[in-house]
């Protein structure tokens, strides 16, 4: 496990952190499955649940001690797809641009804005207070700690991100499904870690994301891009790309 962390931490160490861009959802927001009428709402405060989110915040308190893990945490916590798909594209094995990867990079990206919308009227619904605000300390990436006490903590946006990105990767390659998977795992374990999100915040991101996910499988134009993309994707690998 210590090899692995290491070697995902020379990946994110070597990233550039790119400047947040938008990208046009397949299916608009407002046409998504609501999630609060999907699923439970997060635990009561008191409850045998929340003391199971205040041990794994301890939890994730000791794995800062890892500074490998903590750097990895930090590289996670950057709130920004396209530096998301660099770190995908690792264990998706293909650098992933929009210049040298279009087809690719077009499902993706606006593959996930699409499932990651989902995560809007739960978060405002809920408007659950952050692990790093209820104990009155900082998370491990300070500078976005003012904006993210201003937005919900339920479901992790950066979880669904992360776990809708493995969600399409897989879709368009299933050879790397393990691979993309257990890295978008890691990254929701990294949100406890980082102080900004509660475990139960993680765990239903995963079922919110995979939501999306499935709704955006009713959009022609995301099936007729994902057509392209497995074009674009056979064509690199005909060329050992």
């Amino acid at each position: 496990m210590r090899r692995i962390l290491f070697t995902v931490l020379l990946v994110s160490l070597s990233l550039p952190v790119l400047a947040q861009a938008t990208f046009e959802p397949y299916i608009p927001e407002d046409q998504l499955p609501d999630a609060v009428l999907c699923v439970p709402a997060p635990p009561e405060n008191p409850s045998t649940e929340f003391d199971h989110d205040i041990l794994r915040y301890m939890w994730g308190k000791e794995q800062r001690k890892d500074s490998i893990r903590l750097e990895i945490a930090k590289r996670d916590a950057i709130w920004d797809l396209d530096t998301t798909l660099v770190i995908m594209s690792e264990p998706f094995g293909l650098k992933i641009s929009k210049e040298e990867t279009p087809a690719i990079y077009e499902v993706l990206t606006r593959g996930v804005t699409t499932i990651e919308n989902i995560r809007i009227k739960p978060k405002a619904h809920y408007f659950r207070i952050r692990p790093f605000a209820y104990f009155g300390e900082p998370s491990i990436f300070p500078q976005d700690d003012d904006w993210l006490a201003k937005e919900g903590s339920y479901p992790s946006g950066h979880t669904i991100r992360t776990w809708a990105c493995a969600l399409v990767m897989a879709q368009l390659n299933p050879a790397t499904a393990e691979a993309v998977y257990a890295r978008a795992w890691m990254a929701g374990e990294n949100r406890v870690i980082s102080g900004c999100h509660w475990q139960s915040d993680v765990d239903a991101s995963r079922p919110v994301a995979s939501i999306g996910f499935a709704h955006l499988q009713t959009s022609p134009e995301f099936q007729k891009q994902m057509a392209k993309a497995r074009e674009e994707l056979k064509k690199l690998k005909a060329k050992g790309r």
